[in-house]
């Protein structure tokens, strides 16, 4: 008899990244910094050192070293993984068991929910308001009256480019009992993180990305933040050599330039609110943008009934942006970059 697949995989679909060579590229949230050509030869003399026949660090100890000192946090609290959806993984898969209730918020990253089910939890949806914010109040009954054992959220949320005050989180963290896990992801472009309370809790993870604002998303490294207890847990769970040392010594080499990263960030927030500001501009002149939402990420998200058609538009026009629904979501690049898209994007709702 031939093999089958199992449920669960067999009714799975892959990722679904926007594919193909584009012009301009707003449709992935990364960075517009492209940090080899500022630090190639410091980068070149970092890898040479690396002996190729040996293992990595399977701990990270440089990188995550790094990472404490750029955030101002104590290293014991760090764990590295292979990007944030490896770390999502290992929680999901680790943290709780087969049939433990796990909550999500809609929308929000959809890979909560994937790993969710794929270890097959009982995965909880809830929507948030109609303006797409977070009533904590409701969470927290949600997950109280529910017996929910983990909550996966975003803050600054991805894709709604909304967030919750730092306050609020930690006022939701002190009334649940479940483990929370929050992606800060987006965190570099906003100023309320709680990663400085991180060990201050018993129920928390924090996620965070080298992927966004310090523009390394191809060398897929994210690190989680919790209390020892977590921490060391979180040490046992992954594999023993789950980040390879290339990236580990790109990480550290980047992360030490803490002065330039910092220019970086407030570079890609100024051009995110330029970036909003001009499209709110042309929300008041062309009635198909239904609304635009502030912007707390480096993305810019709206509502529009036009969605799938001004999508097409732009990628006929060699730019791609993110449809999500009757949303899009574009991603802040270059002043360059958002010069042509503006122009373009104007010239496709006059023709709607």
């Amino acid at each position: 008899m031939p093999y089958k697949l199992n449920k669960k995989l067999s009714s799975l679909k892959p990722y679904d990244p926007i594919e193909g060579e584009y012009k301009i590229r707003l449709d992935a949230n990364e960075s517009f910094f492209n940090l080899n050509q500022v630090f190639s030869e410091k980068i070149s003399r970092e890898i040479s050192k690396i002996d190729l026949n040996r293992y990595p660090d399977p701990y990270a100890a440089d990188a995550v070293k790094a990472f404490a000192d750029f955030y101002g946090i104590d290293s014991k609290y760090i764990t590295a993984g292979n990007g944030s959806d490896e770390l999502i993984s290992i929680i999901t898969s680790c943290f709780l068991e087969t049939g433990d209730k796990i909550l999500t918020l809609s929308p929000d990253f959809s890979m909560y929910a994937f790993y969710g089910a794929l270890y097959e939890l009982q995965v909880e949806t809830m929507q948030k308001e109609d303006d797409l914010s977070i009533n904590v109040d409701k969470v927290i009954d949600f997950c109280q009256d529910n017996k929910i054992k983990a909550l996966i959220f975003s803050n600054p949320c991805n894709p709604t480019s909304l967030g919750i005050k730092r306050e609020e989180v930690l006022r939701l963290l002190s009334n649940v009992s479940a483990l929370v896990i929050l992606d800060e992801a987006y965190m570099d472009f906003w100023t309320e993180s709680i990663l400085d309370k991180a060990g201050e809790f018993d129920n928390l993870i924090i996620l965070k990305t080298c992927s966004k604002a310090i523009g390394l998303a191809s060398i897929r490294m994210g690190f989680a933040v919790a209390g020892e207890t977590i921490s060391k847990a979180l040490k046992a769970a992954k594999s023993p050599y789950n980040t390879d040392a290339v990236s580990q010594a790109i990480c550290k080499c980047v992360l030490g330039e803490k002065d330039f990263l910092k220019n970086q960030f407030s570079e890609i927030i100024k051009n995110r609110d330029e970036l909003y500001l001009s499209i709110l501009k042309l929300s008041s002149k062309y009635q198909i943008i239904e609304k635009v939402y502030e912007t707390k990420t480096n993305f810019v998200f709206l509502k529009t009934s036009k969605s799938a058609e001004i999508f097409s538009q732009l990628l006929k026009n060699s730019i791609s942006i993110r449809k999500i629904g009757e949303y899009l979501r574009i991603t802040a690049g270059s002043k360059e970059e958002n010069a042509e898209f503006l122009k373009v994007f104007e010239q496709i709702l006059k023709n709607l």
